[in-house]
């Protein structure tokens, strides 16, 4: 067959494709009650859209070839941003600011249900806690204004919505709204595997939120846009809920509503350093004049190792970003938000193979104008994925002030240290169970735990750490013992590192 021939035969069965998954989207909207109607026919309109835009694309979406540094002043030191001080009117500078929390995602991967942000990190406070004090405490300290807005998905909604009543004494106004739901498509026939609308019994592994790329279409969908505009706010300062360094910067904020030239961005990405725990991040690049972030995902397999390297980009987003809500709107209302597709496989429970089609909020960096990177200290990224990243932050290596977790003076170095719980600590409820107290963490600087291993009271940990049970063997770590530079193996030998 002629080249030619070849196109237009796959033309034709991509049209005959998008005929199929029409109907089964037509039909799943027909056993949508009146209430549900209109926000489903918006979920499955977003969703005939991206798998559009699934069929046009081929292959990894960046031209390797195409990729540059980015220019020296496209990313801004964060130390220049800070010297230029703060002005007298700060309060005003506040009061244009909405900050948004993405909560959509569950905390199954510590072993926890329900929303992750209601998992507790620190004296008993959750992330969501946290972030309610810390904008709490803007608004008492400047006189200020600052709303909290929560992006939820189907998942958290509910669970999140009873527990807000908790905050109604607190000087922040709460709003939530929900991330679309798409459904997930069979990996061979490309066609929807749920049925109806419903997200129960059978049904409930046949939808998901399509990632938080979502957020710029459901944020206006919401009205709350409109809303904000309308009240005088200028950006959004989004981050993952899970970043507990990711706190309202005023010397940002001041750099984003008086910049130095005139001339404003719609668009900042805070990034920080790359270090070798980081080599999979997204990386800031500039293609085709614009910034543009680069995700692991969309790179051509043969320069994964170049993508990884920490000499040739060196530093990642931290999924702080700050965005002009003008930007939004007219982008938005122009269609004109680009972001890639992420196609993210999934075997079901019962060894369906699936595929979900995302987007990242970060990647539409490229479509607004005026975008910049801010090179910002590590302390900004302090995201808690697992009970080994919950170990620090519960740690004496942090002191927590007012919803925020500052290092501690007393620790020497400002590196954070490398910490790695085997399995047997993956789920909160078992980590909980096998330390005691938290441990003296202020001089570590490695720790390895693997098997069954448990923690006394007051046990000290400094240098490199390594406890390794057998298995079958258990190690307790008897109550106030000082393990400095050690390796613990299966009998309780301990040896010098």
């Amino acid at each position: 067959m002629s080249q030619d021939g070849a196109s237009q035969f796959q033309e034709v069965i991509r049209q005959e494709l998008e005929l199929s998954v029409k109907k089964e989207l037509e039909k799943i909207l027909t056993t949508a009650s009146s209430h549900e109607f209109q926000h489903t026919k918006k979920d499955l309109d977003g969703f005939r859209n991206l798998f559009h835009r699934f069929l046009q694309e081929k292959g990894p979406s960046v031209d390797w070839g195409k990729i540059q540094r980015p220019p020296e002043d496209s990313i801004q030191p964060y130390e220049k941003i800070k010297a230029r001080g703060l002005p007298d009117n700060i309060s005003s500078v506040l009061n244009k600011l909405v900050v948004v929390k993405l909560n959509g995602g569950l905390g199954t991967s510590m072993g926890c249900k329900g929303p992750k942000s209601l998992i507790g990190v620190r004296n008993e406070n959750t992330f969501l806690d946290l972030t309610v004090q810390q904008i709490e405490h803007l608004n008492k300290t400047y006189n200020t204004d600052v709303p909290l807005v929560l992006m939820n998905s189907f998942n958290t909604d509910e669970d999140t919505k009873k527990i807000l009543q908790k905050y109604n004494h607190c000087r922040v106004k709460i709003y939530t709204f929900n991330q679309s739901r798409y459904p997930r498509i069979n990996k061979e026939s490309l066609l929807p595997i749920a049925k109806d609308v419903s997200y129960s019994g059978e049904n409930t592994e046949a939808w998901y939120p399509p990632g938080h790329g979502d957020i710029y279409a459901s944020f206006y969908n919401s009205g709350l846009l409109d809303t904000f505009i309308g009240e005088g706010k200028e950006y959004i300062f989004v981050s993952n809920i899970d970043n507990l360094g990711a706190t309202v910067d005023l010397y940002i904020l001041n750099h984003l509503m008086n910049p130095p030239n005139g001339k404003r961005c719609e668009f900042v990405m805070e990034v920080t350093n790359k270090t070798r725990a980081d080599v999979k991040g997204g990386t800031l690049t500039q293609y085709e004049g614009k910034l543009r972030l680069v995700e692991i995902a969309q790179v051509p397999k043969a320069h994964v190792d170049e993508f990884k390297s920490v000499s040739k980009f060196k530093i990642f987003n931290t999924n702080n970003l700050w965005v002009s809500l003008a930007a939004v709107k007219r982008l938005q209302e122009q269609n004109a938000i680009d972001m890639e597709i992420i196609v993210n496989p999934k075997t079901l429970d019962g060894g369906l193979n699936v595929i979900q089609l995302e987007t990242a909020v970060g990647a539409a960096i490229k479509s607004f104008e005026n975008s910049l990177g801010i090179n910002v200290p590590r302390s900004r990224f302090l995201p808690v994925k697992t009970t080994s990243d919950l170990l620090l932050v519960m740690s004496n290596l942090y002191s927590l002030e007012a919803g925020s977790l500052t290092m501690s003076e007393k620790r020497e170095f400002p590196t954070v240290p490398l910490v790695k719980l085997g399995s047997s600590f993956t789920k909160v409820q078992d980590y909980l169970r096998r330390f005691e107290s938290i441990p003296d963490m202020l001089e570590l600087d490695h720790l390895t735990v693997s098997g069954d291993v448990t923690f006394g009271k007051n046990v000290s940990l400094k240098g490199t750490v390594i406890i390794i049970a057998n298995h079958g063997d258990r190690i307790d770590i008897p109550p106030g013992a000082v393990l400095e530079n050690k390796i613990v193996s299966g009998n309780l030998r301990i040896l010098d590192h």
